[in-house]
């Protein structure tokens, strides 16, 4: 038997026998062995050589491959992302009380739905009702003081007029109770006037009234304006009843001049002088500096309107104070208000009650769950998503959900995707929520399983997957439309041609063809199940022919001895 070169090895090379001995192998050594040694040998040379000629018939044997026609058409065709998760309401709630008491209402069951802001239960609050009137009453009296502290700085008019005197200036320091100025309203005279009790018990508020002017015997209209119940002994011995009569003032008349008047064509039994209508005297209710004269001598006021303004550090250190003690009132107010409101329990959230634990004229304590809402609007999940793949995810996305206890598929879509992610053994992940409007028969807490649309082509020409090989090439008929475009550089069976083609969107099945093919193309595909000794030799990395089996049980035999 003669053994072929092994490639690359240099010429000259020695027999195996003799490299085996350069190498340190003595076959004397084992000479006591050779009688078993040789007919090893030649058993195994035996063997390889059946097999060498089993595989040198079988070579020859042309195995024609069985291909499966399909004609091109056009699909939709969608690339997932398949996950699982388990849904939840759109919202839920659970109804707690913040106070003790017992239940005086309530009349929700399981299963109604509510709407928020709406009454669920009323647990008796006489206390805090209380609490709230006492509270009021005390805002009130601060709000007064305040009130009044604050208006400390302002001199007011209490009436209308004019500012007859003023008595201070800009930069003045005043005390409490110190006169500043004098109000008064000369628009209208008042005269005041006797007349005798029989006559004047006939008189009545609104009648009419002639005044004459002492000295100028000028004649004026008037108006009683106050005609006394009480009679009073005048000089002579005559009893007479005061009667107040009033008259506008043009400007004319003052304080020094004198008049009498008639009334029904009866006299006045005396003369008077006239008086204003209001003339008052303004002090300053507090200490202070004037800062600033609103309305100087001889200008117009109103009634209650600002005469001049104090300030001083005492001043407003009092007006704080009294400020600070309004806004404890008011903070003191709304914590009474609120703990009255902690009384009525009213529904968080529009929904659904899915669970009531406590009913009318049982004791609740603070802190317990009165009952669960649930906002089943629509239902949701959180499915998390490995790091290689969250790029493909984006809002809007179309979400296929179904679930082992109910029939049927469910739209969903993505509505979030976390910037967030969670790493768990070198491994980041991303929660991503999908939205299910549309729920029927699913339930939250119910656990589903999720595929996410990561790309789709509709009305796409497709092939199936095993169709595409050696790169982006089709197998087609040559009476095919596309076969005009074959690649004549690659070689094909007979009756088909090589097609180079551009891909898109694929799924398990099916590959979108987005150039390169056309409806009516006929394809050709060696299905799965498909085998030739030429693929086994190719993927075995060929067989020359060569005694190459035969040497490694050679080699292995000599390692063992």
């Amino acid at each position: 038997m003669t053994w072929k070169k092994k490639k690359g090895e240099p010429a000259g090379q020695e027999a195996p026998a003799q490299a085996g001995a350069k190498a340190g192998f003595s076959l004397g050594k084992y000479k006591k062995h050779l009688k078993w040694i040789i007919p090893l040998v030649v058993v195994v040379a035996v063997v390889a050589a059946v097999v060498v000629n089993q595989l040198n018939q079988a070579s020859k044997v042309d195995v024609a491959p069985e291909y499966t026609q399909a004609s091109v058409t056009r699909r939709t065709i969608s690339q997932t992302l398949s996950t699982t998760g388990t849904l939840n309401a759109a919202n839920s709630y659970n109804v707690k009380t913040l106070v003790s008491g017992e239940i005086l209402a309530s009349s929700i069951e399981e299963g109604q739905e509510v709407t928020a802001g709406q009454q669920l239960y009323q647990i008796e609050n006489s206390d805090a009702s209380a609490n709230v009137e006492q509270a009021q009453i005390n805002l009130e009296q601060a709000q007064r003081n305040y009130d009044t502290i604050a208006d400390y700085r302002y001199v007011r008019s209490p009436v209308a007029g004019t500012v007859y005197t003023l008595k201070v200036k800009v930069g003045d320091e005043v005390t409490a109770g110190q006169e500043v100025a004098v109000v008064q309203d000369s628009s209208q005279m008042v005269l005041q006037l006797t007349f005798p009790s029989a006559d004047a018990a006939h008189f009545s508020v609104g009648q009419a009234a002639q005044i004459t002017l002492d000295g100028t015997f000028e004649v004026l209209n008037g108006t009683v304006t106050d005609v006394s119940g009480s009679d009073v002994l005048s000089t002579g011995n005559v009893l007479v009843r005061n009667v107040t009569i009033t008259t506008p003032n043009a400007g004319a008349l003052n304080t020094s001049q004198s008049a009498t008047a008639t009334i029904n064509g009866i006299s006045s039994t005396n003369s008077a002088t006239f008086n204003y209508r209001e003339q008052r005297t303004l002090t300053a209710s507090t200490a202070g500096t004037v800062a600033s004269i609103y309305v100087g001598e001889g200008g117009l006021v109103d009634a209650n309107g600002i005469v001049l303004e104090l300030s001083g550090d005492n001043l407003e250190e009092t007006i704080q104070s009294a400020y600070e003690s309004l806004r404890s009132r008011e903070i003191s107010m709304r914590n009474a208000e609120e703990t009255l409101g902690n009384y009525t329990i009213t529904a968080p959230i529009s929904g659904t009650v899915i669970q009531r634990n406590y009913q009318q004229g049982e004791s609740v304590e603070s802190g317990k769950d009165l009952c669960i809402i649930y906002d089943l609007s629509y239902l949701e999940m959180t499915i998390n998503i490995d790091e290689l793949d969250i790029n493909q995810i984006s809002v809007g996305q179309s979400v296929s959900v179904t679930a082992d206890s109910v029939d049927g598929t469910f739209d969903g879509v993505v509505t979030r995707v976390s910037m967030v992610g969670t790493t768990t053994g070198g491994t980041t992940t991303y929660p991503v929520t999908v939205q299910v409007d549309e729920y029927g028969d699913l339930r939250p807490g119910m656990n589903v399983n999720a595929q996410i649309v990561v790309e789709q082509a509709s009305d796409a020409i497709a092939v199936p997957n095993a169709a595409i090989e050696r790169g982006d090439y089709v197998l087609v008929t040559t009476a095919s439309p596309s076969a005009a475009n074959a690649d004549p550089s690659m070689p094909a069976p007979d009756g088909y041609v090589y097609v180079s083609v551009e891909t898109g969107v694929s799924d398990d099945n099916y590959t979108e063809i987005t150039s390169g093919l056309q409806e009516g193309d006929i394809i050709g595909y060696v299905s799965s199940n498909t085998f030739s000794y030429d693929d086994y030799y190719s993927d075995m990395g060929g067989y020359s022919g060569e005694l190459v089996g035969v040497i490694a049980p050679v080699n292995i035999l000599r390692g063992g001895l």
